[in-house]
């Protein structure tokens, strides 16, 4: 293993130690559950677009979708939250399965604008549907109890069990991408024409990485529910498809942490700057992004990673 590689581990390693001892270090526990939630979601999406080569427009149609059907499955059938949760995900995979049958044969801006009309349809779906609550939302979603024994009222409870998940979402990524699955993402990405001459089909592995990510999306959506108690029709606005393409874009496209960095920059900025400046906040944010898009061509950590790799090339040269 060369020193790159071992200090990515170390790097890993400290951060999820951090993880675990968060509650202790003063952190609002609420926060950190937000932020690793829009992580998995940043992550999901980069692993269509970082690792597959398609932009979507419309993954807020899964994080929404996902969060009302785990907010409606808790509060008016009280199923439990680990059944919410995978009723949720296993939702929002369906969704990506009929949204990708649609569109996955399209490319580029073809493909980004059929997601997005896609996505608004979901979008006034759940304004019209009696279950939603319409403008209101979901209000009053209970977190319950892990499989009806372990209460999660208490945020440190609840706390772990999102940093479980976080976790276990990362590893599968990162497996997925390594994976000869995985490798055949990347070649679609890098060459398509070159995939298809080679004798894969393309359309079936763009189709399930477009699922996988969708369920993936779904699941932090559900999760989100879970840690707030409601779900609203942000959710599924557009604008929160945007806010992913932003967290994936500052963190670094096609880097396994890039998303998760893009995403506590983005909800760390909200947090802090909403009190503060009100709607301002979004044009801060905005202009933070320009700046790191002129800067940091790959991200902050794709380019963290370019600088490294350098290095290690010049020692070896």
């Amino acid at each position: 293993m060369n020193k790159g590689a071992q200090l990515i581990r170390a790097t890993y390693l400290v951060l999820l130690l951090l993880g675990l001892i968060a509650p202790l270090l003063g952190l609002y526990p609420v926060f950190v559950m937000k932020l690793l939630c829009f992580a998995i979601f940043a992550a999901a999406f980069n692993l269509l677009l970082g690792f597959t080569g398609l932009l979507s427009f419309g993954h807020a149609a899964f994080f929404g979708t996902a969060a009302y059907v785990t907010g409606y499955l808790i509060k008016s059938q009280h199923l439990t939250p680990e059944l919410g949760l995978l009723f949720g995900a296993l939702g929002a995979g369906l969704l990506g399965l009929v949204i990708g049958l649609v569109a996955i044969r399209r490319q580029g801006i073809y493909f980004a604008m059929i997601t997005l009309a896609m996505a608004q349809m979901v979008f006034f779906v759940c304004l019209q549907a009696s279950f939603t609550g319409g403008e209101d939302g979901l209000q009053g979603v209970p977190r319950g109890a892990l499989f009806g024994l372990i209460s999660l009222e208490s945020d440190t409870s609840l706390y772990y069990l999102v940093l479980a998940v976080f976790v276990a979402c990362f590893l599968a990524i990162a497996r997925i991408v390594n994976s000869p699955f995985g490798q055949v993402l990347k070649m679609i990405r890098e060459n398509e024409p070159r995939a298809i001459s080679l004798g894969y089909e393309v359309d079936r592995y763009k189709l399930l990485a477009f699922v996988l990510s969708a369920a993936l999306a779904g699941l932090a959506g559900s999760l989100k529910t879970l840690v707030m108690g409601f779900a609203t029709l942000s959710d599924v606005h557009w604008s929160m498809s945007g806010e992913v393409i932003l967290m994936t874009l500052l963190g670094g496209v096609g880097t396994f942490f890039g998303p998760v960095f893009g995403a506590g920059l983005v909800i760390s900025l909200q947090n802090l700057l909403a009190d503060k400046v009100g709607s301002w906040v979004t044009v801060i944010i905005g202009v933070i992004f320009v700046v790191c898009v002129l800067a940091f061509r790959k991200g902050v950590v794709g380019e963290l990673q370019a600088y490294l790799e350098r290095r290690r090339s010049a020692k070896l040269g």
